[in-house]
């Protein structure tokens, strides 16, 4: 577990070391970007009851926060979750929010090291799921991503990503739904919505986040943005990788939960 110093004060909307007020914190960010966000959380773990039970063993895959683990240990109580990521500073707040939770794990990897499975805890796992993480990845270090996460899957286990997939046969559509998602996100900052970058700027600012927030920043610069390919090539590719079935079970115009078995 990452180890964190607990003490809180108050800097600006959010407490130092008041782990919950920061994981409600990014989430209203992220939800800024996509108001349905708990919509898809909620289409994901009821497809891990559906294929593997309510007592899986996951891995929460480029977990950030923690916020799907947050959301399978809520719903499932004899669920286990190893986080894996690279950032220091979601890490740490990951770490002190899940600190005395002994079904929850946190690991430092990055995901492009082909020896990064190496890090876990365990060989196998009932899902591997992720959320608007894995746009940051290229085409082909993706795909070997996710040969390395079939190795990983038990057989009749699943893999879940809800990312951004562009559908590029439909340029019109993109477009509109692109302008009518802006519009309303500009509505939402001019009420008071922090963005990415007003949320990064209050980490750096808390004591116990301005450390790794830097650190952060010396990883992955401002932004890294992959490619945001069509749900039908992560299907192809996982198929090709090792699943035997893979399709989407949510959508939203810009967002896709597609789910791979095993």
């Amino acid at each position: 577990m990452t180890d964190v110093n607990t003490s809180a004060t108050t800097v600006g909307a959010v407490a130092t070391g008041d782990w919950q007020a920061w994981q409600e914190s990014w989430d209203r960010q992220q939800e800024w970007y996509m108001p349905d966000r708990e919509e898809r959380f909620r289409i994901m773990l009821d497809m891990v009851e559906a294929v593997v039970g309510t007592s899986p063993r996951v891995l929460d895959l480029a977990c950030g926060t923690g916020t799907i683990t947050a959301r399978l240990l809520a719903r499932f109580p004899d669920a286990t979750s190893t986080g894996v990521d690279l950032d220091p500073a979601l890490l740490t707040i990951a770490g002190g929010t899940f600190a005395d939770d002994e079904r929850a794990t946190f690991v430092t990897a990055d995901l492009k090291d082909p020896d990064w499975p190496a890090r876990l805890p365990h060989d196998s796992y009932d899902a591997v799921l992720t959320a608007t993480a894995l746009h940051w990845l290229h085409g082909e270090p993706l795909a070997d991503l996710y040969g390395q996460v079939a190795e990983l899957v038990r057989d009749g286990g699943v893999l879940m990503n809800a990312d951004h997939m562009i559908d590029e046969t439909t340029p019109r559509i993109n477009a509109a739904e692109r302008a009518q998602r802006h519009a309303r996100m500009d509505r939402a900052r001019r009420a008071g919505a922090l963005d990415w970058a007003a949320w990064w700027k209050a980490a750096a600012e808390d004591p116990v986040l301005a450390e790794p927030t830097a650190r952060r920043f010396e990883i992955y610069g401002e932004h890294a943005d992959g490619d945001m390919p069509s749900a039908a090539w992560h299907a192809r590719v996982l198929r090709e990788k090792g699943f035997a079935e893979a399709r989407p079970v949510w959508c939203s115009p810009s967002d896709t939960l597609l789910l791979a078995v095993k």
